[in-house]
């Protein structure tokens, strides 16, 4: 472990986006998974964040992460019959959070990015729909200078502003775990 600086940022929507979205990619599907078990949350969580950074939530039990299952709704898109990425969405009062969102490596560059994001804010909004949640007023989200280089900017597409910015000291790997590592659970 080493201590390394860490701007994160903030961001929020107070109202729907207006205006075309990226499409989706040809051969690519999003699937809700409502019956998410804890394993396979925690493997997209490994998967999708294991080069970057992601260690937070690795050494959670599984009643943690039964907790958190509970009060989410998860957005799998596949490519290929396999995992290219998800959106983890988190209400709370009138305000959906957007807990986790990222690609798989094998998914980047592809186009993928723009699209489930902007499905992903799709989905926030229109939560009340499909949960017994407030009406929504505020999507947001938080991002750092630990995920992926694209993701702040991708954010800001979307419609998102920054309204908050902190910088501080975290003890992290002193290199990203990588995906393998990060699944296989060698590292708690």
């Amino acid at each position: 472990m080493r201590s390394v600086q860490v701007t994160t940022w903030t961001l929020e929507m107070r109202t729907p986006p207006l205006g075309a979205r990226p499409p989706i990619p040809a051969g690519v599907r999003i699937e809700v998974a409502p019956a998410i078990s804890p394993e396979y949350a925690r493997f997209l969580y490994a998967l999708v964040g294991g080069p970057w950074h992601w260690v937070d939530r690795l050494t959670w039990s599984r009643q943690e992460w039964l907790a958190e299952i509970a009060r989410s709704e998860f957005h799998v898109a596949y490519a290929e019959g396999v995992p290219a990425g998800y959106v983890q969405l988190f209400a709370e009062d009138s305000s959906v959070e957007i807990r986790y969102f990222g690609l798989t490596e094998a998914a980047i560059g592809r186009g993928l990015g723009g699209a489930l994001l902007a499905y992903g804010v799709d989905q926030a909004w229109s939560l009340p729909q499909r949960h017994e949640v407030e009406e929504v007023v505020r999507v947001w989200v938080h991002t750092c200078t630990l995920d992926g280089p694209a993701a702040l900017a991708n954010y800001q597409r979307r419609g998102f502003e920054i309204v908050g910015e902190v910088t501080a000291e975290e003890e992290r790997p002193a290199d990203a775990l990588g995906a393998w590592t990060s699944t296989t659970g060698l590292v708690c």
